[in-house]
């Protein structure tokens, strides 16, 4: 644990040198040094608006990511472990994976309307379909042995789910959500940058046309301690729930 804090502590002392000599050596109100933008964070974290764009990019964020995790780890276990399921489900999921789903986001924004659920059904939409995946292959590759030996000892159904299915495939889901996050984050984005106005996507933006560039690289850093905090929170879960990993 130690060595893990040190490594991160150690990179992230890195990315602050790099940007720093990256700010001195092109002396350009775009790239302000990490000082600035760290103090203009706080300011308009704790000062003006970004404290509030922060709290709504976090709930649709966190909404997005629960609704698609209740319905993709559920069906995906039963995919992975019915065989007419997945034999029904299976095209679906191949001719829907591939695509890119921020395309829809003007339908999307048609049929639902502004606010918060169109921007929380097009994250959930892109992260269902990777938990799924995930899931129905960790499911469908349980080891057989595995399966006769909780035969054998006359399991019930629910029994061997709760004891055998899930506990193997929860890493797997785990690992998903933590691959997740990023492409959460970068549509949580592009999705507060449309037609918005409102989340840290449409505060850097905004910044961005004003020409207020601290604000721009404070909304920037919010979003990505808005990452970083989901990140920790999926490690702290492996931690709790994986205890044997």
């Amino acid at each position: 644990m130690k060595t893990k804090l040190f490594n991160g502590l150690l990179g992230f002392a890195l990315v602050l040198l790099l940007w720093q000599l990256g700010s001195m050596a092109l002396q350009k109100s775009f790239l302000p040094t990490p000082w600035v933008s760290f103090t203009a964070f706080l300011q308009c974290f704790f000062h003006e608006e970004m404290g509030r764009h922060f709290c709504i990019s976090a709930f649709r964020i966190l909404s997005s990511i629960l609704l698609a995790t209740a319905l993709a780890v559920p069906l995906g276990l039963a995919m992975g472990r019915i065989p007419w399921l997945g034999r029904l489900l299976n095209p679906v999921v191949y001719l829907l994976y591939p695509l890119p789903k921020v395309v829809f986001l003007p339908i999307i924004v048609v049929l639902m309307g502004l606010g918060n659920w169109p921007k929380i059904f097009l994250i959930a939409l892109v992260v269902f379909f990777q938990i799924i995946v995930v899931t129905r292959d960790a499911a469908s590759s349980i080891p057989k042995a595995s399966l006769q030996s909780m035969r054998s000892l006359n399991a019930t159904p629910w029994q061997t789910f709760s004891h055998l299915i899930f506990p193997s495939c929860l890493p797997q889901i785990l690992t998903s959500l933590r691959i997740t996050l990023g492409t959460a984050i970068a549509i949580l984005f592009f999705a507060e940058t449309f037609a918005s106005f409102d989340g840290l996507g449409y505060f850097i933006l905004d910044s961005m046309e004003r020409r207020e560039y601290p604000a721009m690289y404070a909304g920037i850093i919010g979003l990505a301690l808005l990452g970083l905090l989901l990140y920790g929170l999926v490690d702290l879960l492996e931690q709790k729930l994986c205890k044997w990993k």
